[in-house]
């Protein structure tokens, strides 16, 4: 008995050159080339394109959801983040008054 199902391709598209490949959806197709053909019909005809990846299901591998450990900070970074600073809530006036003119010196 011969196989019967078709390989299926995950699908990815760009907008517009210099932007990221977007995951758009799934192909069902004997090989990669026709794969790229159904998937311009079916993901370019709709909204602007200007490249598609078609890349074998297979040939993807991710993360387990258990081990989600692995995506944990190993040390505190937050000094590399605005929030990790301590800011004064009020800003002193006198350093952000201009002077009157009298106090001004012409320059020299």
């Amino acid at each position: 008995m011969t196989d019967t199902q078709w390989n299926v391709f995950e699908v990815f598209h760009q907008q517009a050159r210099g932007e990221p490949h977007v995951h758009v959806g799934s192909i069902h197709a004997p090989d990669a080339e026709m794969a790229l053909v159904l998937a311009k019909e079916q993901y370019s005809r709709r909204q602007a394109c200007v490249n598609l990846w078609v890349v074998p299901a297979e040939a993807i591998l991710a993360t387990a959801y258990e081990n989600d450990d692995i995506f944990e900070r190993g040390t505190d970074k937050s000094y590399r983040e605005s929030w990790g600073y301590k800011t004064p809530r009020t800003i002193s006036h006198e350093a952000t008054e201009p002077r009157s003119h009298e106090e001004r010196q012409p320059p020299r």
